[in-house]
C-alpha cells in the first residue's frame, strides 16, 4: 500500500508537476492533453503556468454558455445559500419550477430528473419496457430494443453492452440482453429488425463520439413515423447534440421531428453541477409509480435552480440563434480545408466533426498542436477530431478556431 504523503500537492507549480502527480494517484481512464486548467471564465480556460487557450470543446457540450456564465453561477450562489439537498423523500420548492421550465423547453409534460447522461439513458430504458409490459402488452421479459451501430450513449454497463467500441465495450462481460443494433441512418434495417416484442428505438440526432456524423436527409422523419406505424416508442438521446447546439433547441426539431422520450444531460448542468432527465409525456411517463425508479441526488434543489436556469437562458432563442448565425461561417472555413489535408467536415450549427488524411497526422496530433496555438479541442476514432466552442463564441472568435486549424493542417502538410 501506498503510504500517505503529507506534501502530496506542495510545491507544485508547473503543467508537468501537476500532470505527474495526477498520473500517480488518479485512475488512468482519460488520455488527457498536457494542459492544467486553473482558471476559466467564458470561452477561455488558463493553465497553472499563466497560457490561455480558447475553449473549442465546451466540456463536450457540458459547457454551452460557456465556463461560469453569470446568470448560472448566481443562481447557483442564491441556492447555495438556502438548500442544496433534501432527497426525494422530501419535497423541495425548486424541483417543481425547474420542470415546468425544462417541459415547456421541449414539449413535454413531465420531467424525471437523474444526475448524469448515462443515469438518463439507463432510465430512459427502463421507462421504455415498463412501457412495453404495461401498454403495449409485450410479454413479460421479452422486451426488445433496437439501437444504431457506432453509438455512445455512456459506460455504464447496460449500455456498453449494446456498443461497437471495443474499448468501451470488451472485456466487461456478461452483457445485458434485448437489444438489437443496426446500420446508422438505415430505416430499411430498423424495419426489418422490429419485431411483436420491440419496444423502442434509441437513436442520437446527430453521433458526436463518431465525429458528429450527421444522418441522411430524411431519415429523423422516417423512424418517427415508423415508429408510430408500428406502436414502437422514439428514443432521442439529445445529450450532447441538444440545448442549443445545432441551432435549434433539440438536435431532432432541425428536421421538425418530435421523440416520444427526450434524454438531456451535460449543458443541463451549466458545467457547474451535473443534471440529467428523461422528458415524456404523461401517458408515457406515468409507468413510473412511487419505488420503481430513484435518485437520491436527482431533483434536488441546487441541479434544479442551475436547471431552471439552463431553461430560461434557452427559453429566448438566443443562443439557438447564435449557432445558427454562424453555422454558416464555420462549415465555409472547414469545407475550404477539404482536399487539402482534411478528407471530410461536418457541421451542424456551432458543431463540427472533421477528418484529418490520417497518412498526415492522428487526430490526437493535432489537438496538441491545436493546443500549442492556444485551442483546445478533442480527437475522437483515429484522425478526427471535434470541434464545439460555447454558444457565446464570437464571429471573430470562431475565426480563431479555424484559422489555427488551417494553420496545424498546413505546417503538418509542409512536414
Amino acid at each position: 500500500m501506498t503510504e500517505p504523503s503529507t506534501n502530496l500537492s506542495t510545491n507544485l507549480s508547473s503543467n508537468q508537476d501537476y500532470i505527474a502527480l495526477e498520473d500517480r494517484v488518479a485512475a488512468h481512464n482519460y488520455s488527457p492533453l498536457p494542459v492544467v486548467v486553473e482558471q476559466a471564465e467564458g470561452i477561455w480556460v488558463t493553465d497553472v503556468e499563466g497560457n490561455r487557450y480558447l475553449d473549442a470543446l465546451s466540456g463536450y457540450s457540458a459547457l454551452n454558455f460557456g465556463h461560469r456564465h453569470p446568470a448560472l453561477v448566481q443562481a447557483a450562489k442564491d441556492q447555495l445559500d438556502r438548500s442544496t439537498l433534501t432527497s426525494r423523500a422530501f419535497h423541495n420548492d425548486q424541483l417543481g419550477p425547474f420542470c415546468v421550465a425544462l417541459g415547456e423547453l421541449v414539449g413535454k409534460d413531465m420531467i424525471l430528473p437523474m444526475n448524469t447522461g448515462a443515469e438518463a439513458v439507463e432510465t430512459a430504458l427502463k421507462i421504455a419496457r415498463k412501457w412495453g409490459y404495461q401498454v403495449k402488452g409485450v410479454a413479460d421479459g421479452q422486451a426488445h430494443i433496437i439501437v444504431m451501430d457506432g453509438n455512445f450513449h455512456g459506460r455504464t454497463t447496460t449500455i456498453i453492452s449494446f456498443s461497437d467500441d471495443p474499448e468501451a465495450h470488451d472485456e466487461y462481460g456478461p452483457y445485458t440482453p434485448g437489444f438489437t443494433s443496426v446500420p446508422y441512418g438505415d430505416l430499411a434495417a430498423i424495419e426489418a429488425a422490429i419485431t411483436e416484442h420491440t419496444v423502442a428505438v434509441l437513436v442520437e440526432p446527430i453521433q458526436g463520439e463518431q465525429g458528429v456524423k450527421i444522418p441522411p436527409e430524411g431519415f429523423l422523419p422516417g423512424l418517427r413515423q415508423l415508429c408510430t406505424d408500428r406502436q414502437v416508442l422514439m428514443i432521442a438521446d439529445e445529450i450532447q447534440a441538444g440545448l442549443g447546439r445545432v441551432g435549434t433547441t433539440l438536435a431532432c426539431q432541425y428536421e421538425g421531428v418530435e421523440a416520444d422520450l427526450y434524454t438531456l444531460g451535460k449543458a443541463l448542468g451549466g458545467g457547474i453541477v451535473p443534471v440529467s432527465a428523461v422528458a415524456a409525456d404523461a401517458e408515457v411517463m406515468n409507468v413510473i409509480t412511487p419505488g420503481t425508479h430513484g435518485s437520491t441526488f436527482g431533483g434536488n434543489p441546487l441541479a434544479a435552480a442551475v436547471g431552471k436556469a439552463v431553461c430560461d437562458l434557452l427559453a429566448t432563442g438566443e443562443h439557438q440563434r447564435h449557432a445558427a448565425d454562424l453555422e454558416g461561417q464555420f462549415r465555409e472555413a472547414l469545407q475550404a480545408l477539404v482536399g487539402n489535408g482534411v478528407e471530410e467536415a461536418r457541421v451542424r450549427g456551432l458543431w463540427a466533426g472533421i477528418d484529418i488524411d490520417p497518412e498526415l497526422m492522428t487526430g490526437k496530433d493535432a489537438c496538441k498542436q491545436l493546443a500549442k496555438k492556444g485551442v483546445l479541442a478533442k480527437d475522437t476514432h483515429g484522425s478526427t477530431l471535434r470541434l464545439a466552442p460555447p454558444l457565446t463564441i464570437t464571429a471573430e472568435e470562431l475565426k480563431m478556431v479555424t484559422d489555427a486549424l488551417a494553420e496545424v493542417v498546413t505546417e503538418a502538410q509542409q512536414g
